[in-house]
């Protein structure tokens, strides 16, 4: 039998490691995490596209399905 033992350990040894284990699972994770909260960094800030008078224009009317959902609701009215 210590030929069998000795061919099983041979075999074992040059058996190609296919698993990651937990360890090496946790490293590639947190090198994941590290280069995901980077990549934003990275961008370049957009100016804002829109003028002063564009900034102050109204955007809130109350229109008819606006008046219905505050019905609905029992908003009281203005």
């Amino acid at each position: 039998m210590a030929g069998r033992e000795a061919e099983e350990e041979i075999a074992m040894q040059s058996k190609a490691r296919t698993a990651v284990g937990r360890r090496e699972f946790l490293r590639v994770l947190g090198v994941g995490a590290t280069a995901a909260a980077a990549t934003p960094l990275a961008t370049q800030a957009k100016a804002d596209t829109e003028t002063n008078d564009e900034k102050r224009k109204t955007r809130y009317k109350e229109t008819d399905h606006v008046k219905a959902f505050y019905r609905v609701n029992r908003y009281p009215a203005k």
